[in-house]
């Protein structure tokens, strides 16, 4: 056989073992992504229209948030934010819609606290996603609860249901163990 064939062999070769390499690491990244971000890698796809383009976003989310200096909450303050949203937690009954706006402030103020940046609703849910991607969802659901909350269109039980969902994102954000617990018995 020619020299040029048994080459041109030696490069198809290299070539087949060049694209499996490639299609494994997609393939990979593609995994750590959907485990990383669980339920929010399918709202991602669906959002996007296709797999490129969410884990494109997912990844630009988490190099952003490697940029940050997300940061745990002191005890004293855990504990102030803890008595904060009993007391907000208490006003429900009497006040649903100031209950739900205060739930919605003092969940943004543990996030600024933290050191997540506090530019707009979409890009403070992109980058809770990248450390409670379980929760972020409650996060979405609450704050178009609240949105229409303050249109007047929300009814009390959509309200309840609004602090439910803020609760398990304060809970996360707070830190606080018993979220911990729950969040690791429900997977």
């Amino acid at each position: 056989m020619p020299i040029w064939a048994w080459m041109l062999i030696i490069a198809a070769i290299v070539l087949v073992i060049g694209i499996a390499a490639w299609a494994a690491m997609r393939k990979k990244r593609s995994q750590d992504l959907r485990q990383r971000f669980g339920p929010e890698y399918d709202r991602t796809m669906r959002e996007e229209g296709s797999r490129r383009a969410a884990e494109s976003e997912l990844a630009e989310r988490r190099k952003r948030r490697e940029q940050l200096d997300i940061r745990p909450l002191p005890p004293e303050a855990r504990q102030r934010y803890a008595g904060s949203w009993r007391e907000t937690q208490g006003r429900f009954v009497d006040d649903p819609g100031a209950a739900l706006a205060e739930a919605d402030v003092l969940v943004i103020s543990v996030m600024r606290d933290r050191g997540y940046p506090m530019e707009d609703f979409e890009r403070r849910s992109a980058d809770i996603s990248v450390d409670h991607p379980r929760v972020v969802d409650n996060y979405r659901a609450a704050h178009g609860i609240s949105m229409a909350g303050e249109r007047g269109v929300a009814t009390t039980e959509d309200m309840r249901q609004a602090m439910v969902h803020y609760r398990a994102l304060f809970d996360e954000l707070l830190g606080d163990e018993q979220a911990e617990v729950r969040r690791r018995e429900a997977t």
